[in-house]
């Protein structure tokens, strides 16, 4: 066995993590209301260049600059909660989750931290004052639809 070979098992057998997979096995941390707007833009568009990041935001925000973009999208990367490519002289930036999955995440630390765990009680509390009588029509549509098995 060589000495390369010995060096990466007893890496394995301590656990140790590279760069590389630390980022996969950490836990990213939650993104703050900017960032989520920045992972919108990405989740809509794609991986993105900063500038292209930029001028989706700046119709929103017309008082964001191109360099407090790119700074975010850094520290995003940093944080894990970003990919990077920079094989190109600007380097493109993807979410590193996929928007359903880190929307699960978010919700289910929302319904343990705001409901004691119970999705039960986040439905009521948004039933009671958040939904329109069409959306409750839709949502009593898919609950009868469930019921049933997928049947109407």
């Amino acid at each position: 066995m060589s000495i390369a070979k010995k060096a990466s098992n007893s890496a394995t057998q301590n656990n140790a993590t590279t760069p590389e997979t630390s980022a996969i096995t950490s836990p990213v941390r939650k993104p703050t209301a900017a960032e989520l707007a920045l992972l919108r833009v990405l989740w809509q568009q794609g991986p993105a260049t900063a500038k292209q990041v930029f001028e989706r935001v700046q119709s929103d925000r017309p008082e964001i600059n191109q360099a407090t973009v790119l700074r975010q999208l850094q520290i995003m990367h940093a944080d894990s909660l970003l990919t990077r490519d920079e094989s190109a002289r600007s380097h493109v930036y993807a979410a590193a989750q996929p928007q359903e999955k880190l929307q699960t995440n978010l919700l289910k630390d929302f319904i343990q931290r705001a409901f004691s765990g119970s999705g039960k009680e986040l439905i009521m509390a948004a039933l009671k004052e958040h939904v329109s009588d069409k959306d409750r029509a839709e949502i009593q549509a898919f609950l009868h639809e469930d019921k049933n098995g997928g049947k109407k």
